[in-house]
């Protein structure tokens, strides 16, 4: 059964635009920040819990793997329930679940209530990004596309720092509790001023194969991720199985979803070249760009010797100019080619990497800062036109199913390039460790010299060794992880050149059709 369309609906001015676009920004980035916060909170978590950190990694698996599954159910869902009636609800039960996650006594326990948490998660940020978008003037779409972006981009960067804050002065639960506060009034204000905005709704049959097939290669694909560096990767039999059924799982899937009337996830997009090399450019990026916040407060705490508070400070100038430029480049970008835009957003990426593949162990903490600070220009022109591109052309009715699929992938290779940027920086870091190394013998006048300084500062034979391979280690990971960035700029800059294959729409950063939510 379907409803009565309802008429097209104003947008929003004056206080009610300002106020539905906080409402959305902050369901946006509570949910985002959840997906690194716990990172820097896992031993705290494992220790309370009585188990090992390794284990204790279950609580990001848990999170990352549910929600990755509900994302492309976003479509279906929307035109099943209704578009704000869904948000609201996906908001409402995500503060519950973090409630739940707060009060939990085991591991078994926080793991089912992270599960529920990334379910529900699911639909926020397709819909946060539908809403907003038909909440503002087509002219304006720009402007809330630059607003939907700022919390998209800094919320992965302030996870890590919030998290160990509240671990280290409080307690680990209130990584959960802060989102009741910030949901409960998200969720009040967003129904307040949008329920009577809700979108039509039909009846349709849900696709359980579609469904059971994705969950399997989904959760089997991020286990194997989380896993893979703590077990060897292909070395473990166990790596091996959960490749070979993610493989077989996804290929059913695809044939499945391609075939079936009401596929979960409609798959038939990607043979629209805009929607598929936008969404491309947008994961590519993403997950590069992911790659980076993971391993940069890595290397700053275990090897630059700075401590969570420091590595926070010096990563806070990344915000600057992201906030600066993202409203301008907002209300300007409908009247530029988008990949332009995208390209400078790019270009820019590349610079930062560049950059920080000049770090050593001596580099201060200015030049540290200084790509941060650079990298809010990339993060002010990324989002824009790369959304713009996804959806330049779709009608209105597949903007929710877009949305949830693109944002989908980009998941899914931030995953990626978490998992592949860690291992990358070990095994270089091994590879420059046993380089270094084989300067260490009887042989070798410096390293005497150096046995001979420690020795004569009282430090007995053994402890003048460990003394240098500590020194050889952090020079080990320091030259790991500068060959991981300046693999990152190229990467970035290989991107640039698959962004011009596509030929967007005049209308592409502005969607006509970007209330398709409704």
């Amino acid at each position: 059964m379907t409803t009565s369309a309802a008429p097209a609906l104003p947008p929003l001015k004056g206080s009610q635009l300002v106020w539905a676009s906080i409402a959305l920004s902050l369901a946006t980035f509570m949910n985002v920040l959840d997906t690194t916060i716990a990172n820097v909170s896992i031993p705290s978590i494992a220790g309370d819990v009585g188990v090992s950190p390794s284990q204790g990694t279950w609580v990001i698996t848990s999170f990352a793997v549910a929600n990755a599954i509900s994302v492309p159910l976003t479509g279906w869902l929307t035109q099943r329930f209704g578009s704000v009636r869904l948000f609201t609800t996906s908001v409402l039960l995500f503060v519950l679940a973090s409630l739940l996650c707060g009060m939990s006594t085991s591991l078994p326990m926080l793991i089912f209530f992270r599960i529920v948490q990334g379910a529900v998660a699911g639909p926020m940020i397709p819909l946060s990004q539908a809403l907003l978008l038909a909440s503002y003037p087509k002219e304006k779409s720009g402007l809330a596309l630059a607003m939907w972006a700022m919390t998209t981009m800094v919320a992965p960067v302030m996870g890590p720092i919030l998290g160990g804050w509240l671990s280290d002065n409080i307690s680990w639960p209130w990584i959960f509790y802060i989102n009741v506060p910030t949901g409960l009034f998200a969720a009040w204000l967003a129904w307040s001023l949008l329920h009577k905005r809700e979108s039509p709704t039909r009846k349709l049959p849900i696709d359980s194969v579609g469904l059971g097939l994705l969950m399997v290669w989904v959760g089997s694909l991020q286990i194997m991720l989380d896993k893979g560096k703590e077990l060897d990767w292909f070395n473990s039999s166990e790596i091996v199985i959960l490749a070979v059924v993610a493989f077989v799982a996804f290929a059913f899937f695809v044939v499945w979803e391609l075939t079936d009337e009401h596929p979960v996830v409609d798959l038939r997009l990607f043979a629209r070249p805009n929607f598929a090399i936008g969404a491309a450019a947008l994961s590519l990026g993403y997950g590069l760009f992911f790659a980076n916040v993971v391993l940069m407060p890595l290397w700053l705490q275990q090897y630059a010797g700075y401590t969570a508070t420091w590595a926070g400070l010096v990563s806070a100038p990344v915000g600057v100019l992201a906030l600066l430029l993202s409203p301008m480049v907002g209300k300007n970008v409908h009247r530029m080619d988008v990949r332009w835009v995208a390209t400078f957003s790019f270009s820019v990426f590349a610079l930062v990497c560049y950059m920080r593949s000049r770090f050593s162990t001596d580099t201060d903490m200015w030049h540290i800062a200084l790509p941060q600070l650079v990298q809010g220009a990339a993060m002010a022109t990324f989002f824009v036109p790369l959304t713009a591109l996804t959806l330049s052309g779709l009608p209105p009715t597949r903007f929710a199913a877009a949305s949830g699929l693109a944002n989908f992938v980009r998941i899914m290779f931030g995953a990626f390039g978490a998992s592949v940027s860690t291992t990358m920086w070990e095994r270089r870091a091994a590879h420059h460790h046993n380089r270094l190394i084989e300067s260490i013998s009887d042989y070798s006048a410096p390293a005497q010299h150096a046995f001979k300084q420690l020795g004569d500062i009282g430090m007995t034979q053994q402890q003048a060794a460990g003394l240098i391979e500590r020194q050889i280690n952090t020079q080990a990971f320091t030259m790991a992880a500068d060959d991981f960035f300046w693999l990152s700029a190229c990467l970035f800059g290989v991107i640039i050149v698959l962004l011009w294959l596509s030929r967007p729409s005049q209308s592409a950063a502005a969607p006509a059709d970007a209330g398709g939510a409704h």
